[in-house]
């Protein structure tokens, strides 16, 4: 029974192995999960710039097409005059026109404002879009590094797995179930050692005959308050 705890110790350091190559992997993944986070975030801001100058450049637009269609109609009151008879028909374009001339003035006040606040966004976007290449590149190089990681951590419990295939034969059926079912309630740890009348697992005292029966070696013994299965090693110390 010895020899089998003493393998089921051999399993149990090859599986906390597994597990720990396990758990940094997932860590690993979740930070590469926010690398993306931070690059999608900057990509999200540079759109947003985008739609911003798209936005922008319409009302610009549509400011030019407001400004050309009051020219248009200046044009042709200034036009229009020549043919008037009447004082009240001359005065009556002549207001028109007045109007028009104030509402271009208006329309190129508010076209100057737009254009520039565009000058300002467009630089505003470059900036970004340069932060937004460097972050990249940074980023890249950070990823490649986990990801470097995280092949040496497979590869790593790649070994361990193999390690235990060839352990598990030499364990029997029974045992193996009560160390899997051991696992996974005791967060990995199956198989603990005993010590001065103790278990290290739990830190509880041991019956002194259930103590004294570890001496013997021939059963398999557990813990009554943790139920680990139960090692002596302090002959072997001796």
């Amino acid at each position: 029974m010895r020899t089998k705890l003493m393998i089921l110790e051999d399993l149990q350091e090859l599986d906390l192995k597994s597990d720990g190559s396990q758990a940094r992997i997932q860590d690993a993944l979740a930070e590469i999960e926010s690398l993306d986070g931070r690059i999608q975030e900057v990509q999200s801001a540079v759109e947003a710039k985008k739609a911003e100058i798209a936005a922008m450049e319409a009302e610009r637009l549509a400011l030019e097409d407001n400004l050309a269609v009051e020219n248009a109609n200046i044009v042709r009151s200034e036009a229009n005059l020549k043919g008037i008879t009447t004082q009240k028909e001359y005065q009556a374009v002549n207001k028109e026109i007045a109007s028009a001339k104030k509402l271009i003035i208006e329309l190129e006040d508010q076209l100057l404002q737009k254009i520039s606040r565009l000058e300002e966004s467009n630089a505003e976007l470059s900036s970004m879009e340069v932060d937004l290449q460097a972050l990249a590149e940074n980023l890249g190089v950070q990823k490649a590094d986990i990801r470097a990681r995280i092949e040496s951590e497979e590869t790593s419990a790649a070994a361990a797995a193999k390690v235990r295939q060839e352990t598990v034969k030499a364990i029997p059926a029974g045992m193996l179930r009560q160390y899997e079912k051991l696992r996974q309630n005791r967060r990995g740890i199956a198989i603990v050692e005993a010590r001065d009348g103790g278990c290290l697992g739990c830190n509880m005292h041991i019956p002194p005959q259930l103590y004294n029966n570890l001496f013997r070696g021939e059963e398999l013994i557990t813990c009554p308050h943790c139920q680990r299965m139960l090692v002596l090693k302090q002959e072997q110390q001796g």
